[in-house]
């Protein structure tokens, strides 16, 4: 199957493409029906409760993809920290193309703004130790760009961003290849060898004896699947130092701090990119700048 590489830049403008065609593709009934196409008025982005906010240049890039003239200020960057009554940006132009992308921008700067939140709450947790928060592939399909910017911008770092952007062996490839009568110590030398350079070899381990195991493969990081504070403590004191190490599985803000201290490098959670609270944001005419032109 031929996947298309896209830029960036491409991948956004596809995004929202595509969100634009779910919300407004069969035209806006009640807008196009009710509101005078020569209306004017200036709506503000106004913030409902505490957070990080991101997301603010993609909801630019969607009034201008549904209407270039509107003109979008944003007052307030993104990865600044919010509180209910603060406005974030304003739009200006036809009241009905406002209102035609209204919904998708604040989708975008809502689930955005929830997921750098998210991820800025588990950053404070383990200030001073040297543990990193990354996050995993756990993402909205088709979101995953702009999920794992609002990740970066809430304070954290990104694990993989697809499968060609690193090589992780985990429990399934582990059984398919020892089905076929590899080693463990087999499976790493191949992937090390076949690796391009600069790439790194994880592994996953559920004990101390994969774990064990696999740095004496070869393995340049060892995934600490699903194992408790305290084991995954002793795990770490028994591996080389050169082997890094992640924490992953059940990581929530209650024992996050207990993982860092328990010495990993990274602690992954899936959490900040597949169920984080979508931060409250509105928009809202400002009524004295409504006029006929």
């Amino acid at each position: 199957m031929a996947i298309p590489r896209l830029t960036p830049e491409e991948q956004i403008d596809k995004i929202i493409e595509l969100a634009l065609a779910e919300d407004l593709g069969q035209g806006d009934l009640t807008s196009e029906i009710l509101i005078p196409p020569d209306l004017l008025a200036k709506a503000s982005m106004l913030v409902k409760e505490e957070g990080i906010i991101a997301g603010l240049e993609v909801a630019a890039k969607v009034f201008q993809r549904v209407d270039p003239s509107l003109k979008i200020e944003i007052l307030i960057k993104d990865g600044m920290k919010v509180k209910p009554g603060d406005i974030v940006a304003n739009v200006s132009g036809t009241v009905i193309n406002i209102l035609k992308a209204e919904r998708t921008a604040l989708n975008f700067v809502q689930r955005l703004s929830g997921v750098a939140t998210a991820t800025s709450k588990y950053v404070a947790k383990i200030r001073g130790l040297k543990a990193h928060i990354v996050d995993t592939r756990k993402t909205t399909p088709g979101m995953r760009l702009l999920e794992k910017y609002a990740v970066r911008i809430g304070g954290g770092k990104n694990h993989r961003l697809h499968l060609g952007d690193g090589i992780l062996i985990k429990d399934n490839h582990l059984v398919a290849l020892r089905a076929i009568g590899m080693s463990l110590k087999e499976i790493v030398a191949k992937a090390k060898q076949n690796a391009p350079k600069g790439i790194w070899v994880e592994v996953e381990a559920t004990n101390a004896q994969e774990a064990m195991d696999a740095a004496t493969a070869g393995a340049d990081m060892i995934m600490l699947d699903n194992m408790p504070p305290e084991e995954m403590h002793r795990v770490v004191g028994l591996l080389p130092s050169h082997v890094k190490t992640e924490a992953s599985g059940g990581v929530t803000l209650d024992n996050v701090r207990a993982a860092a201290m328990a010495g990993v490098n990274i602690i992954s959670v899936g959490a900040l990119t597949h169920s984080p609270k979508a931060l409250n944001v509105s928009l809202e005419l400002e009524p004295q700048t409504l006029k006929l032109f």
